[in-house]
């Protein structure tokens, strides 16, 4: 852990993306996978779930990841389309938090990124339905069986119930850790003019 390192407002720059940019790619030299994230969602009533997900895009429009539509999140992020994203960088102590609401992707971007995926990746994603009981691991291997098996050697499909959701920020908060829990906090928000606001904040 970097105790000594600090962030300043002079430090950071006016555009979120590219602030998470350079954090994100000093991350990539320490961390053994850095686009691991925590993902909260909420029923449409509020009551709150979250998990690991990994990070697979994040540009102008926002930060992208893949799962089942027919999942928890995705039940839930249909009900209610807001979510936080959290990115925990320990060697460097640092996290990043992003919130804002979710959207699906478009197909022609789910169907590239599915494409790009191992096989065995992409025939776990036909094979599962994801977040419904299941009976036994037995279970599960034979529907995976099932599924290769009607295949034979031909491309794996991608399922309609699997694609890209895209977290369009609201806000961002870079945290940077400082001895004796008198860390740096600043975060950006949005204004009416469709600028970035940014404030310090009590740690």
């Amino acid at each position: 852990m970097e105790g000594e390192a600090e962030l300043r407002r002079a430090d950071l720059a006016s555009d979120p993306l590219e602030q998470f940019r350079a954090w994100f790619s000093e991350a990539a030299g320490v961390v053994e996978v850095p686009e691991a994230m925590a993902l909260a969602t909420a029923t449409a009533d509020g009551a709150p779930s979250v998990r690991m997900v990994l990070l697979k895009g994040h540009d102008e429009r926002g930060l992208v990841f893949y799962s089942h539509y027919t999942s928890r999140k995705g039940r839930e992020l249909e009900a209610n389309p807001q979510a936080a994203l959290l990115l925990h960088w320990s060697p460097l102590g640092r996290q990043v938090r992003v919130e804002g609401r979710v959207e699906p992707v478009g197909d022609a971007e789910s169907d590239a990124y599915f494409a790009m995926r191992p096989r065995a990746a992409q025939l776990g994603a036909l094979a599962s339905r994801q977040s419904t009981p299941l009976a036994s691991r037995e279970q599960l291997e034979e529907r995976l069986a099932e599924v290769e098996a009607e295949l034979g050697g031909r491309p794996v499909p991608r399922p309609p119930t699997w694609g890209g959701f895209l977290l369009v920020p609201a806000a961002w908060e870079f945290w940077q850790h400082r001895a004796s829990r008198l860390h740096d906090r600043f975060r950006y928000e949005r204004d009416p003019s469709g600028g970035w606001r940014i404030e310090r904040l009590f740690p």
